[in-house]
């Protein structure tokens, strides 16, 4: 206790005066722990290298376990554990029964602890190649990583991917801690061979500073204190590191202004404010600033908080900002100063890390999340991919899981960016499966093309609407799909040909007939399908444009193409027309005999045998060819389009 209390207060006030102390005390380490700085960090490097051990011993030493913990933590070391009758602190990190079954991680597992001087926040990675996705999700708010080795292994695969993803996505501190020295004797030989072989590796993909430091995660050597076991050593202990390392927060604040919108604040008619976390620099009411992609500029009129209006903010902080004049302003728009402003492209060159089982396929449409931004990306064919181990640049068709390589992408619509070298929170963004919503990739924006900076749209005197109302018609698009053999060619012509007769401008793309001509260069796999619909969706989408009725046959086997070519077109100009024939009625009919080539292997690739038919959930128009003749069901779909 501070301070102390008389002895002649009278006893009743002695006891309030006490519990006022306490609150005061209380009320000072609160406010105290609440202005510490915050370090987010990580431990990587290979399997069984005392990653989720020195977190636990982190835990331990810092006091931030229960005893109710610290009981449970003993009782299952003695069950469980891997180091006999002593203490596992991995047990405390490790928290999945599978973890524990298989003495490894498999999960990022978050935990908090602090120190007098600073709040830190530590995410324990897997070391096991199948969950170096997991690894990436850790790295990517932190601000420092651990990257242990194993004295008596040296470094690993795993400990040059792990370095090689830190540094890619940006973590400009690293310790290399060269754990279980108590397994070699404390052998400073040792250390300064696996020292010198990390630096080796880690100039030849430009790490140029790291802090080593040699350690035992298990006995607690140069963990919260210099260890006497190691008098050769003179550097910092890892606690008096992490509370000393600069925070990136910090640097932030020097950049300029960033804020990317997150929500539209409007309770009422007075009041209109821009919410969101500042990503970098500071703002001050009297500010001004530019709101992108649109470009109008205003100031800033208030700074609204939970505590009230401020005088200032800076990166790191969640406010409000109120602008002097009524411009456009949304989510997803970024906030930023006048004079120093973001860029705003469509196409970019970016590196990625596959994080899906499923493999990367070129052309097709993803979700790209960037900040508060939400658009629709495509991919295309990589320009290599890095092997991790040898940092040789190999030629890549696509990425599958855990790849890392460099592609260019698109976006439909201009985005907010900034490179990731310079704003991790401008640069930084993920690819999003539109029909599962599974995140498959992260990825680091390093440019804009300069196609994107050069091409521009040619405004044109007479639109779709003149071209359309010459024809005296609604423009629209009927998307026949369905297996090989199902009838969508016959039914289509048809449909032409009743159209015609209703003096309708119309024009029939054919799968086979596509494949002469515009898309000759493409077989069969399941990139080479994706990139045939895009580039069909294009041509079809001109077609619209002109004012026809665009009639399309083809297999397109894939849910996210097809949806991609309905986002291409007007809303309410696309028809889906599933032509649903069961696989066993269309290989019956086999006109072409492409079912027979394929069963004897003399096809490969083939919707309905060895590559998938992702059925339409919705379609506007389903044809049961099964119940009904092909005239028939060209009459239903004209009368469905033209009432």
């Amino acid at each position: 206790m501070a301070s102390t209390m008389p002895a002649d207060v009278p006893s009743d006030d002695r006891a309030y005066q006490v519990d006022r102390l306490i609150a005061e005390d209380i009320d000072a380490y609160l406010e105290r722990h609440r202005n510490k700085s915050l370090l987010r960090f990580i431990t990587c490097g290979s399997v069984d290298d005392g990653k989720s051990t020195l977190i636990g011993r982190l835990l331990y030493d810092s006091k931030m376990i229960f005893e109710d913990q610290l009981a449970a933590l003993e009782n299952d070391s003695k069950r469980v554990g891997t180091q006999g009758q002593e203490i596992d602190f991995a047990l405390l990190v490790d928290g999945l029964a599978a973890e524990r079954e298989q003495g490894i991680t498999i999960d990022v597992a978050y935990r908090f602890f602090a120190t007098e001087t600073r709040k830190f926040i530590v995410a324990d990675t897997p070391g096991h190649e199948q969950y170096t996705r997991n690894m990436v999700t850790g790295a990517s708010t932190a601000d420092l990583a651990v990257i242990l080795i194993d004295a008596r292994k040296g470094v690993l695969t795993q400990t040059r991917r792990h370095s090689y993803l830190a540094h890619l996505v940006g973590i400009r501190h690293l310790v290399l801690a060269v754990n279980k020295m108590d397994l070699v004797g404390y052998d400073q030989q040792k250390f300064d061979t696996i020292v010198a072989d990390y630096r080796s590796f880690a100039a030849s993909i430009g790490i140029t500073d790291f802090t080593p430091m040699p350690i035992s995660g298990f006995r607690g050597d140069n963990i919260t204190a210099r260890s006497a076991n190691m008098p050769w050593y003179e550097g910092p202990s890892l606690i008096e590191h992490l509370e000393t390392v600069e925070i990136d927060a910090e640097r932030d604040r020097a950049k300029p202004f960033r804020l990317p919108v997150q929500w539209v604040n409007r309770p009422n008619l007075d009041f209109r404010g821009f919410a969101g976390l500042i990503a970098t620099g500071g703002i001050a009411p009297g500010d001004k600033v530019r709101v992108l992609p649109s470009g109008k500029t205003s100031t800033v009129e208030r700074i609204v908080s939970f505590d009230g209006d401020l005088g200032n903010a800076v990166a790191g902080q969640s406010v409000t900002l109120t602008l002097a004049d009524e411009i456009d302003c949304s989510r997803g728009d970024v906030i930023a100063a006048a004079d120093a402003p973001p860029q705003a492209a469509d196409q970019f060159e970016a590196t990625l890390v596959w994080l899906a089982d499923e493999e990367m396929l070129p052309g097709r449409g993803y979700w790209l999340k960037l900040g508060t931004q939400m658009v629709s990306a495509t991919v295309q064919a990589p320009k290599y991919q890095i092997a991790v181990n040898t940092m040789e640049k190999l030629a890549a068709k696509t990425f599958d899981l855990n790849a890392i390589g460099v592609a260019n992408l698109s976006t439909d619509k201009p985005i907010v960016f900034e490179p990731y070298a310079d704003n991790r929170a401008l640069g930084g963004f993920i690819l999003i499966d539109k029909l599962t919503n599974a995140t498959v990739a992260a990825g680091m924006l390093h440019f804009s093309l300069r196609r994107s900076q050069n091409v521009h749209w040619q405004p044109v005197d007479l639109g779709r609407d003149h071209h359309a109302g010459m024809k005296n018609q609604k423009p629209a698009l009927l998307w026949f799909t369905g297996l090989s053999g199902a009838g969508k060619s016959t039914i289509a012509n048809l449909v032409e040909k009743r159209l015609a007769r209703m003096n309708r401008h119309t024009f029939l793309l054919d799968g086979d007939n596509v494949r002469h001509g515009l898309n000759k260069d493409l077989g069969f796999t399941d990139a080479d399908r994706v990139e045939n619909i895009r580039r069909v969706g294009e041509v079809a989408k001109l077609m619209t444009d002109a004012g026809l009725i665009v009639i399309t046959a083809f297999i397109s086997p894939f849910r996210a193409e097809r949806d991609m070519v309905r986002q291409m077109v007007a809303p309410g100009e696309f028809f889906e027309v599933h032509i649903d024939t069961p696989l066993a009625e269309a290989e019956a009919r086999d006109v072409k005999g492409l079912y027979a080539k394929a069963r004897a292997g003399q096809l490969a690739n083939f919707t309905g045998i060895d590559s998938p038919y992702e059925a339409p959930d919705n379609p506007e128009i389903r044809i049961d060819t099964t119940g009904m003749t092909a005239e028939q069901a060209a009459d239903a779909i004209v009368a469905r389009l033209i009432p």
